[in-house]
């Protein structure tokens, strides 16, 4: 139980004052690293750290931040794994982003950025774990914990009390 409330805590704190959109980015960003960080192409989920994440959301945001001021000019991170999850993260972006314009490149920005600095954070309280904020949006935000939320469950089950 103790584990799963700093988890709460961390993304709490990681989403605090977002706009309608940012959340929905971050949970986008999020249940993609939870549930599909093993998929990216050619490498093993092992292979996949907190760094190749940090690298990934770094180059992203700063791409964001660069088009928010109408320039387009796509920053790539140093490492092939970061690169793979970047080329994997931007059809996602892309697809929430479609109308948004200057206005969607400053949320998105925003977000990536808060997720750095909840990879940072993570990487602060236990400095060992190379996967610790990885397992936390394994744990929180992966598609079985998607499925197995009490509140989805709940509003499936028949709500018919029977005496």
């Amino acid at each position: 139980m103790r584990r799963h409330q700093r988890d709460v805590d961390v993304v709490i704190h990681a989403t605090r004052d977002f706009s309608e959109r940012q959340s929905h980015l971050f949970v986008l960003v999020a249940a993609f690293l939870g549930s599909r960080v093993e998929e990216v192409r050619g490498a093993s989920i092992t292979a996949v750290t907190d760094e190749d994440v940090l690298e990934a959301v770094r180059a992203l945001a700063s791409t964001y931040e660069t088009s928010s001021r109408g320039v387009i000019y796509d920053h790539r991170p140093a490492s092939a794994i970061a690169q793979r999850l970047v080329t994997d993260l931007k059809p996602l972006f892309e697809k929430v982003g479609q109308a948004g314009g200057s206005s969607f490149d400053r949320d998105a920005a925003v977000v990536l950025r808060r997720i750095e600095q909840a990879i940072e954070e993570r990487r602060r309280d236990d400095p060992d774990d190379r996967r610790s904020f990885l397992d936390l949006v394994g744990r929180v935000f992966s598609r079985r914990a998607m499925e197995e939320a009490p509140g989805e469950r709940e509003a499936d089950e028949p709500r018919l009390i029977v005496p």
